[in-house]
């Protein structure tokens, strides 16, 4: 693999498809989050619709994002050491 002239090491689409999927799952769950408190005030019946799978990505989107920027972090620094070592 080479490198940029400043010896940076260059930034592959995977990790750029992984790391702004990751920022998309944090902020959509944070919407749910909102969403859920304002409708659980507002009265609405939160075990029909969507509310369930709003429910259920609460919890879940922060872990998946979470192992997206941990895969994407162990990745940058493989590739940061295979340049270094020259192979």
């Amino acid at each position: 693999m080479s490198t940029k002239p400043d010896g940076d090491v260059p930034v592959r689409r995977i990790d750029r498809i992984l790391a702004f999927m990751s920022l998309g799952l944090l902020a959509l769950s944070i919407v749910c989050f909102f969403a859920i408190m304002i409708a659980s005030s507002s009265g609405a019946k939160m075990d029909t619709g969507v509310w369930p799978v709003v429910g259920v990505l609460v919890y879940f989107a922060p872990i998946v994002a979470f192992a997206m920027l941990l895969a994407v972090l162990i990745m940058s620094f493989v590739r940061r050491a295979r340049a270094n070592r020259g192979g």
